[in-house]
Formats: C-alpha cells, structure tokens, sequence
C-alpha cells in the first residue's frame, strides 16, 4: 500500500481526508505545527522523514481579500512552498496532488471551464495560486492539480456556511451578492474524490483536473439554501429576509471572477461518477454539523 504524506492535515479537506484515510498504516497527516509552508527547509524536511510516496498538498493561503495587502506571504504559501514540494516529490519519485482554484478565472466566460481554456486570475490569490500551479508541472513529472471552487465543511475555523449560520443566528435581514456564480463544494465530497484518486495514481493520470459539487449558485442562492436547510434541522435562526445585491453594491479588496464554474467531464470519467448536486452536499453537512453542535450537547447535558 502506498506511503501517503498529507500537508494541510487541519484544514476543512484535510481533516475530511483524514477520516477517511486514518485507518491505513501508511497515511501521515501533518499540520502547519509540523509542516509550516513557509519554513521550506522544514517542509522539505517533513516530507524526507516521511519518504511518501504520494503527497496530498492540502494547504494554502485563502485569505483572499488579505493576500491584497499580503502578497509575500501568499506567494510563500501559494507558489514557493508547491514548488518545493513539487521538487522534493520529484526527487523521491513521489507523486504530487495539489488543490487549486477557480480564481485562476477571470470570470468572463458564460459556459463552465474546462481545464484547457486559458487563466486570467483578477487577485494576488488568484495569482499566487496559478503561479504555484505553474511550478508544479514545470518540475514534478507525476502530479495531479485539482482545481476546487466555493469549499465548505463541518471542520475548519470557519467557512460560508458557518458564516451564515451565524449571522443568519443574529440578524433579521442580510443582503448577500447575487451576480457572482460558482459551485458549492462539500470538504467531504472533494476529499472523496481526492482518495478516489489515489490507487489510480499511474503515469497516465496526470495533469490538471476540476473538482467541484454539480449545479451552480450564486452566493445568494447559495445562502437563500443555506436558510432554508438550517431552519428545516432546527438551527436557530432569527432571519426573515435575505436581499440580493450586486458585486458594486459589495466592494471588497479582491476581485472576484463573476462566473467560475468549472467543467467536471474530465474528472468524472475518471472516477466514474458524476459529482453529487451541491445542494445535496449542503443538506449532508448541515446534518451533521447539527449533529456535532447540537445532540452532542445534549447528550453531555444528560
């Protein structure tokens, strides 16, 4: 069985690649505590110990409005580290997953995107990312970036998701942007495919690949969802009324691409499946997240 290394180990993929992975002898997860992307003598270190032979590189920096006015430490995270990762893969003769994203895209186009049509990202994030993507393939003969878009889960600090919920806990109205449309992605969804991949890792599986939930969203259809979801579960809600406004109406550091779906055809005819609907990777997620927040409560009240 392969010896697999996977970096980003606390994040919302990671810690959904763990569940699913932590029964195999030969899985290492580590955390920024072990394997911090911007000490690179330290991560190439982690990486030499371990002697993997695929390397999940779930780590990144996603502050996107942030990466704005910290650019260096996006580009150590988002482009330097990948590559010394991509460099020490090569080395070992491993194998390299790297996650990507859909701010690769200007947004411009008005069908989904397909791995091959041509990048333009709008912010340092974006930037950083596709720079990153770039290194990868110029040194690491074996690898697979999946490019992934609007990602939630139950774990991590905090997503969309958990946003709304708890806004959605605090307030009657919120206004959410509407001209901005992508897929919703699931964590546990993308890190089953993710482990899809691994025993099919061969010479001819390689390159660059899209990942998301089926169906697209605005953000607003997304938290009118999200809502609507929720108070079916029972989560408490005081909001009456979510209004739909417009990127102008919401200026942010960043500039995000108004339309990034991704076109999932090349994925899905490798795992065999088509990715489940967003809106059924919602429902999953907030069952259990209702689960974890509420009966577990509960049940330590009894």
């Amino acid at each position: 069985m392969n010896r697999v290394l996977l970096i980003g180990g606390h994040g919302q993929v990671g810690l959904e690649l763990y569940k699913i992975l932590n029964d195999r002898p030969e899985f290492v997860s580590v955390g920024r505590e072990v394997a911090d992307l911007t000490n690179l003598e330290r991560l190439r270190q982690v990486v030499l110990d371990t002697m993997p032979e695929i390397i999940i590189n779930a780590a990144a920096y996603t502050a996107v409005d942030k990466a704005e006015s910290e650019m260096a430490l996006a580009q150590a995270v988002n482009t330097i580290a990948p590559q010394a990762l991509a460099e020490t893969a090569q080395k070992l003769g491993a194998a390299l997953i790297h996650l990507s994203t859909d701010y690769v895209f200007d947004g411009k186009h008005h069908c989904p995107y397909r791995e091959t049509d041509p990048t333009h990202p709008l912010s340092v994030y974006g930037t950083t990312k596709l720079a990153g993507e770039a290194a990868i393939r110029t040194v690491c003969d074996r690898h697979i970036i999946l490019r992934t878009a609007w990602v939630y889960g139950t774990q991590g600090k905090s997503n969309f998701v958990k946003t709304m919920l708890r806004l959605g806990a605090e307030r009657e109205e919120l206004r959410v942007v509407a001209d901005q449309i992508g897929s919703p992605t699931w964590a546990a969804h993308l890190a089953g495919a993710i482990a899809q991949l691994l025993p099919q890792l061969t010479p001819n599986l390689v390159g660059t690949y899209h990942y998301t939930n089926s169906g697209i969203a605005s953000w607003y259809d997304f938290a009118t969802a999200i809502f609507e979801e929720a108070r079916t579960l029972g989560f408490p809600l005081k909001i009456q009324q979510v209004i739909p406004i417009s990127t102008a109406e919401y200026p942010t550091p960043a500039r995000r691409p108004p339309y990034s779906v991704l076109s999932c055809a090349k994925i899905t005819a490798v795992l065999g499946t088509n990715p489940p609907h967003w809106r059924q990777g919602l429902r999953q997620m907030l069952q259990e997240l209702y689960s974890l927040t509420y009966e577990s409560a509960d049940s330590l009240r009894r």
